[in-house]
């Protein structure tokens, strides 16, 4: 990969990743080999970027506050939020510190935006950040802020948020989005979805290909595209709204997909701006 740059600042991509089901990675599952290809991909996340970020901000789909919400711990917990799981997964670690200046750094970027936001310093982080965050990331060592999603779930909102978010890029945050680009409980293992699911992913990669004008466009308008609400139910579109905010902090960047499989036959995919 290319590293693109301004000077001396190398700017980071952005991205939308797949977290699984639950700690699917660090668990015995069967198939046994369901998710060897996601967390393959996952592994090789750090040979995509330009240089080593030096602190992660993430969105996960497992938070959703009235306003957008920061953590500000400087050791945030683990928060454990899947269940009926093996014991042991209950008792995975993910040490990583938070970064107090770069939550209040998030917080003015939304302000100067006009976009309401509070920070919360007993947050953890829930399974969609550290469980992929152990995989592409294992040793813990760089610094981890959460940024939480809008319960409104406003396609716009968060793309607005996203493109307050810009200028991270520049200052060696890498931008993650952790959702799943197809999640509808209904589907998962069920063949009546697998077309459903590739007509939607094929509808999200063009999409993401497209120039920012047309992309914020199509994205604004996600629920016509199509199977949207196959892949989505309506109200529950939870996992797609990070890749909202990643599209916004994208900028001019055209996306492309860097990661489809099918996993519980349904099509999963990553994409990358930038």
């Amino acid at each position: 990969m290319t590293a693109r740059s301004s000077g001396q600042t190398v700017i980071q991509p952005v991205l939308f990743i797949p977290h699984g089901a639950g700690p699917c990675f660090f668990m015995d599952w069967q198939p046994t080999n369901t998710w060897d290809g996601m967390a393959d991909f996952l592994t090789g996340i750090h040979t995509r970027l330009p240089e080593r970020p030096k602190a992660i901000l993430i969105i996960s789909a497992h938070w959703q506050t009235p306003e957008f919400t920061i953590t500000t711990s400087i050791a945030p917990d683990l928060i454990y939020d899947y269940y009926g799981f093996p014991d042991h997964t209950y008792q995975l670690i993910y040490p990583a510190s938070g970064e107090p200046v770069l939550s209040k750094r998030v917080s003015n970027l939304l302000t100067a935006a006009g976009i309401p936001n509070t920070q919360d310093a007993s947050r953890g982080l829930d399974h969609g950040v550290f469980i992929p965050l152990k995989v592409i990331f294992p040793k813990a060592d760089i610094p981890v802020v959460q940024l939480s999603l809008r319960n409104n779930l406003d396609p716009q909102v968060h793309l607005a948020a996203g493109q307050a978010l810009q200028a991270l890029r520049q200052e060696g945050v890498l931008i993650i989005g952790s959702g799943m680009s197809f999640h509808n409980m209904r589907g998962y293992g069920d063949a009546h979805f697998t077309m459903p699911s590739e007509r939607f992913d094929d509808w999200l990669t063009q999409t993401i290909g497209s120039d920012s004008e047309q992309r914020e466009a199509a994205l604004r308008d996600w629920s016509t595209a199509p199977h949207a609400l196959d892949s989505h139910p309506l109200g529950a579109e939870e996992h797609l709204l990070p890749l909202m905010v990643i599209a916004g902090a994208a900028g001019n960047d055209k996306g492309a997909k860097i990661y489809s499989e099918q996993v519980l036959k349904t099509q999963l995919s990553a994409f990358q701006f930038g």
